[in-house]
């Protein structure tokens, strides 16, 4: 299974991503806005979603809504 990013690139463990779209973040007031940077992901059992460190806080992305860096 492979995850790949919106543009159908492969990502892989440590890599460096940025959104493209500002999303909301479920549970809370906080929005992540587009461009941000996420950097050493970490690949799930989903090929459709990556974990990744924002602002301290481990968040799942949609990795429809990411960009290799």
């Amino acid at each position: 299974m492979e995850a790949k990013d919106s543009n159908g690139t492969t990502l892989a463990e440590g890599d460096s991503v940025k959104l493209t779209k500002d999303l909301k973040v479920k549970g809370s007031s906080a929005t992540l806005k587009r461009g941000t940077v996420v950097k050493n992901i970490r690949l799930t059992d989903d090929a459709e979603e990556i974990e990744g460190r924002v602002d301290r806080t481990v968040m799942v992305l949609k990795t429809m809504y990411l960009q290799k860096v």
